[in-house]
């Protein structure tokens, strides 16, 4: 038997402690008998504390690397949706931080010393920017979707546009959400052309919704016709059926000037005359993920009864975010938001950043390749599909190949996510902070130190 060191040497080490409140006691305790185990069966060369020791500290530093933990993403899509789409505002992670520390009155009236609603804050700016007369917010978008054909449309009738019948991330398809909605599904239309007529010619008694999807993730072009949100609004309001749109990007105001092709506001589906419309938070809108109701004062109260809501609510850090983000909004700060701050920089702006990028990256590595680059970025998250937006980055050209590169980058602390184009790794700064410079020249600078392995 080989002299092994105690447990409790290495859990009373003070850089093994660190961890435990990081990924629990139990968990560190586990990560020491493994590498002691190792060390009994002889699968390690030394047995010695110090060899241990740093044994433990990497299969620590593993496992919570494990879980949730920042990125810089380089790749130029700024709805990202494998890395959390919108990243929120100071102002919302401040909130956050100063409710999420302690109790809140997040249902509780201090007027009245009553139980209050949780919706009321986020409803009445929701209301102000939209021009509604009530909302209401869930978990996401989807579950808003679902929420609004459960509570209107369970064993009736919605009336879709076959060009409409949209597949979202995931596999997630509308048809798939009507079903399990319990409403049934009436297809109108083709692909390409739907008019105003399939509607009127679909209805009958049953009939609980005409339902329009905005094409957010994918476009339709070419020979093609399609209802528009006025026209149907009239209609449902002829045959007294709920107009429905969900418009799912969620902008709030007018993109256009920050380089982006005309999307529809909430506000101007509200005003075209729907009687609700959907949308999300994490996208166009800039706040946290999470799914927005708005519409007539009357079936936003009937939504709010259907029991399904206390399964789909958010709680008081999704409202804090979300608030914050709104007041942004409503106070004329729309550039404190992140994402239209990373889209108002001009492609000169970025151009200049990658500059100072290549020198602090060649102040560290002399010999490293690289070079600034015009780029163009995305809106990402389903939103926006043709959408180009010039951008600048730089262009790394390693000794190897770039796929090793971006594999070495994968693994920085913090992780780097560029782009693989035309025989180079492309990070493009349109999605990144001008606060994390240092971070990334760090990380490409010990990356390209890194030889490939063979």
């Amino acid at each position: 038997m080989r002299d092994i060191p105690a447990v409790h040497r290495f859990t009373t080490d003070p850089a093994i402690a660190t961890y435990a409140p990081l990924i629990g006691r139990d968990a560190v305790r586990a990560h020491v008998h493994a590498v002691l185990e190792e060390a009994r069966s002889g699968a390690l060369t030394s047995a010695s504390f110090e060899a241990l020791r740093a044994g433990v500290l990497a299969r620590l530093a593993a496992a919570q690397a494990e879980g949730l933990i920042g990125v810089i993403n380089g790749t130029g899509v700024l709805l990202h949706t494998n890395f959390g789409r919108a990243p929120l505002s100071h102002a919302a992670l401040e909130s956050v931080r100063a409710l999420g520390a302690g109790y809140t009155n997040l249902e509780f009236d201090l007027a009245t010393g009553e139980r209050g609603s949780r919706y009321d804050r986020v409803s009445s700016l929701l209301c102000e920017l939209s021009g509604a007369q009530g909302a209401l917010v869930v978990n996401n978008c989807a579950a808003a979707v679902l929420l609004v054909l459960d509570t209107f449309a369970r064993g009736r009738e919605v009336v879709v546009s076959r060009g409409e019948l949209i597949e979202i991330g995931g596999g997630f398809r509308l048809p798939d959400v009507l079903a399990k909605s319990g409403a049934t599904l009436v297809e109108v239309g083709t692909t390409n052309k739907t008019y105003l007529r399939d509607y009127r010619d679909a209805w009958n008694s049953n009939t609980a919704l005409f339902m329009r999807t905005h094409p957010s993730n994918y476009r339709v072009t070419g020979f093609t016709a399609a209802v528009s949100a006025a026209s149907l609004a009239t209609l449902a309001r002829e045959l007294e059926v709920i107009s429905f749109e969900d418009l799912g990007t969620g902008a709030l105001v007018d993109v256009t000037p920050y380089g982006l092709p005309s999307e529809p506001t909430l506000a101007q589906e509200i005003a075209a005359g729907l009687d609700l419309v959907t949308v999300s938070g994490d996208k166009l809108l800039g706040g946290p993920q999470c799914g927005i109701i708005a519409g007539r004062a009357e079936l936003i109260a009937t939504l709010k009864r259907n029991p399904l809501l206390r399964a789909l609510r958010v709680d008081k850090m999704t409202l804090a975010a979300l608030g914050a983000t709104l007041a942004a909004y409503a106070g004329g700060r729309v550039n404190d938001v992140p994402l239209f701050a990373m889209l108002g920089s001009t492609q000169d702006d970025l151009l200049d950043r990658a500059r100072r990028l290549c020198e602090m990256v060649t102040a560290r590595r002399p010999d490293a390749r690289v070079t600034p680059v015009r780029t163009l970025a995305a809106t990402g998250g389903g939103t926006l599909p043709d959408a180009e937006i010039l951008s600048a980055g730089v262009a790394v050209h390693p000794v190897d190949s770039p796929d090793a590169l971006a594999a070495r980058l994968r693994k920085a602390r913090p992780p780097v996510i560029g782009r693989v184009e035309s025989g180079r790794l492309v990070i493009d700064l349109r999605t990144v902070r001008e606060s994390e410079l240092d971070a990334l020249a760090s990380s490409l600078g010990d990356a390209l130190e890194t030889p490939a392995t063979p």
